[in-house]
């Protein structure tokens, strides 16, 4: 599992940097607390599980993922899922609450929603439950290797 130094030496060498809190921000509204923003600009890092196969969105604090919607822009097909605590970190290698979408197995497949472009800056995880990352959404797909989709209502 990534540490939040490990994220910040990666996340530093591409001029991006991690903040930290004294307070949790496991959910959209406890990181949009602590950042001072709003739940919309929070970038949560979500599994879900489509048939078999493991697919982390990234999308605005305040929407919801759209399982049709997910099964469309990814060309995968079965029962779409939510997972337990165990396979969040099996498959991401980060517990859940603190989900980053920076180094992320490679194999592991990252949508990025389209959502996320009404705001300048969006906050992600940086890989536990007290950080957040500010970047654009550009930053976003380029670190993350994600691909834009649009997957909430």
């Amino acid at each position: 599992m990534p540490t939040i130094g490990e994220v910040k030496d990666f996340l530093a060498g591409r001029g991006v940097e991690v903040w930290e809190f004294a307070e949790p921000t496991p959910t959209s509204e406890t990181a949009a607390r602590a950042v001072g923003c709003s739940v919309g600009e929070i970038a949560k890092s979500i599994l879900f599980i489509v048939g078999n196969t493991p697919v982390v969105v990234v999308t605005c604090g305040d929407l919801k993922v759209r399982g049709s919607r997910l099964k469309q822009a990814t060309g995968l097909t079965g029962k779409v899922r939510l997972p337990d605590s165990d396979e969040v970190i099996r498959y991401t290698g980060y517990a859940p609450g603190g989900v980053c979408p920076f180094l992320l197995p490679r194999e592991l497949r990252v949508a990025v929603d389209s959502s996320m472009r009404r705001f300048q800056k969006v906050y992600a995880a940086a890989g536990n439950d007290h950080s957040a990352v500010p970047v654009t959404v550009d930053q976003l797909l380029e670190i993350s290797g994600g691909e834009e989709v649009e997957v909430c209502e």
